[in-house]
């Protein structure tokens, strides 16, 4: 399977900060809101802080800057923002703006997973399934992809089933493909079968 989902920093996380800052953004005085959005995130405020990285690596309002950038997104990370460690471990995967590194890739998507990201937990499920910075782990990588198929990741559901298959864990992998089935995948029911067959025998 090949990492599929890349959700990185987006204008949504400038919605999360001060009503004066978001003011100035949607009025495109993008200087003021810089200035506002950086001023709150010195003081710590991680909404702030990830609003000033997604400025910064954009070169909105301020001189494009993906080192400052990367560095206000780590922040907002260490300071709880689970989407900013989302992010941040997404970047680090792809090699998108920074260097790609697997190893920060995947302790960025377990923290941002821990705070309760599907897309973290589904992106770290496959980095597992395919010993991609972490030592292979398939019973690993179908626990995660359960906590993001459970939380409604659609890419999740579909795999889980038959990554439990693979981890032997067949009462599981009979409960995900027959919701499978359920959604018209037809490779399921045959899954289901062969199973059912391997039961009998």
């Amino acid at each position: 399977m090949k990492i599929l989902s890349f959700l990185f920093v987006s204008a949504t996380l400038l919605f999360a900060s001060s009503q004066e800052a978001l003011d100035a953004y949607k009025n495109h005085e993008y200087k003021k809101a810089f200035k506002l959005y950086k001023e709150a995130a010195d003081l710590g405020k991680s909404n702030a802080q990830s609003a000033v990285s997604y400025l910064y690596i954009n070169g909105i309002g301020v001189e494009k800057n993906t080192k400052e950038g990367i560095a206000y997104l780590q922040k907002a990370a260490n300071n709880g923002n689970v989407q900013a460690a989302l992010d941040l471990g997404l970047y680090y995967l792809s090699g998108e703006i920074v260097s790609k590194d697997m190893k920060k890739a995947a302790k960025w998507l377990d923290v941002a997973a821990k705070g309760g990201s599907s897309e973290a937990a589904y992106n770290l499920a496959l980095m597992y399934y395919n010993g991609d910075g972490v030592k292979q782990d398939v019973k690993k990588a179908a626990a995660l992809l359960d906590q993001a198929a459970r939380a409604g990741h659609k890419g999740a559901k579909r795999n889980v089933g038959r990554i439990y298959m693979q981890a032997l864990d067949f009462k599981n992998a009979k409960y995900w493909l027959r919701e499978n089935e359920k959604d018209g995948d037809k490779e399921a029911t045959l899954l289901l079968k062969e199973i059912e067959a391997a039961h009998k025998e």
